[in-house]
């Protein structure tokens, strides 16, 4: 059911993004700027300098107590036992029926406390999923509508973040994080997981100080000409990555294995629907998600068709755009296995056209 205007919520810089000139648009129940300057100039921007993603719709969790761990192992594919304080694991949810509940990250704070980082759009699904197999009394507690999070995302954004804490960043490897002070605020959450290929930090901290991280932020950035940047170019920066999207190219009906997850699917423990996925990793699947990029002029989008040199069906579009970076259109997909191998000609339907397409390996954006 689509949210109405009446039910949306707010996040705390709802109004610095609209006296910035945002445009706002209806998202996972949030009001959210979609865009400011425009898509392909802050997609640039993020590349070249240093751009700031509120992301304060995502939802965390914070799990404590003897069992946290034992709970997490039970309910995730990846294996968080190898995780150590001030480490991050991206894994999943896999759900009783082959399918993915939601993608997320786990943050070791210590050997008894984890945060949990969900979608935006599947907060109250996680929330109730994994509540479900809470059976050794594991202290949860849902912190989403009492914390922001902005991404500063960029080859500068090491530069700009540095001015505002003394926690050397140039030593939080890629998936680590630290807690301590920033801008004159405790207990901040300092993370390197990024979502855009280009660099920089997750910042969370609580509702109330918002406004005053925003602006030290934007001041510290000031001289790498540090910009706000919509999800609209957050789309297009993660495609270019192959980073997947919940909702568009994982969701209830794709297994880890059809999604090219299996490296997040780690069978040395029991979890959720183990002997369905791990049967499927042993025998095969019939689709795959693959990327490929136009070879004739065209567009692919969500849910287009793609099809073989026949005119059968093969399978449909989850993600496409004109990548900014590349200039060049590329997209994500899933296939009928046999087509799935790279330089594969497909066909993508585009207004009733069969446009040429090629299979490639994804990153689409080599570093």
């Amino acid at each position: 059911m689509e949210t109405t205007a009446t039910e949306l919520k707010s996040v705390a810089l709802e109004n610095k993004h609209v006296s910035l000139g945002a445009k706002m648009v209806p998202f996972a129940g949030y009001l959210m700027p979609v865009s400011y300057s425009g898509l392909n100039d802050e997609h640039l921007t993020v590349r070249s300098s240093v751009g700031v993603f509120d992301v304060s719709h995502m939802g965390e969790f914070i799990l404590k107590g003897e069992n946290a761990l034992d709970l997490i192992q039970r309910v995730t594919s990846n294996d968080a036992s190898v995780l150590v304080d001030g480490k991050i694991q991206y894994t999943c949810l896999p759900n009783d029926k082959g399918g993915i509940v939601d993608d997320l990250l786990v943050y070791r704070v210590n050997e008894k406390e984890y945060m949990l980082v969900v979608n935006a759009s599947n907060i109250e699904k996680d929330w109730n999923w994994i509540s479900k197999y809470n059976t050794k009394n594991v202290d949860m507690k849902n912190i989403s509508e009492a914390t922001s999070l902005l991404a500063v995302q960029g080859p500068k954004a090491i530069l700009a973040l540095q001015k505002l804490t003394d926690i050397n960043l140039s030593e939080i490897p890629y998936y680590a994080f630290r807690i301590g002070k920033f801008n004159g605020v405790d207990n901040v959450v300092i993370s390197n997981t990024g979502y855009t290929g280009a660099g920089g930090f997750e910042i969370y901290f609580p509702n109330e100080v918002a406004n005053k991280m925003w602006d030290a932020i934007f001041a510290a950035g000031a001289e790498f000409g540090i910009k706000p940047i919509g999800l609209g170019a957050r789309d297009t920066l993660r495609l270019e990555m192959g980073f997947c999207l919940y909702g568009n190219d994982i969701d209830d009906t794709t297994s880890p294995i059809e999604a090219g997850l299996g490296w997040i699917t780690k069978f040395t423990k029991d979890f959720t629907n183990k002997a369905y996925i791990l049967n499927q990793k042993e025998k095969g699947v019939a689709k795959k998600l693959v990327g490929f990029e136009m070879i004739d002029r065209g567009i692919p989008r969500h849910d287009y068709q793609i099809a073989d040199s026949t005119g059968n069906i093969i399978g449909k579009v989850t993600s496409g755009t004109q990548s900014p970076s590349l200039n060049k259109a590329i997209g994500m997909g899933y296939v009928q296995s046999a087509f799935s191998k790279s330089d594969t000609e497909i066909f993508i339907l585009i207004r009733d056209k069969a446009i040429k397409a090629k299979v490639v390996k994804i990153p689409f954006l080599k570093a």
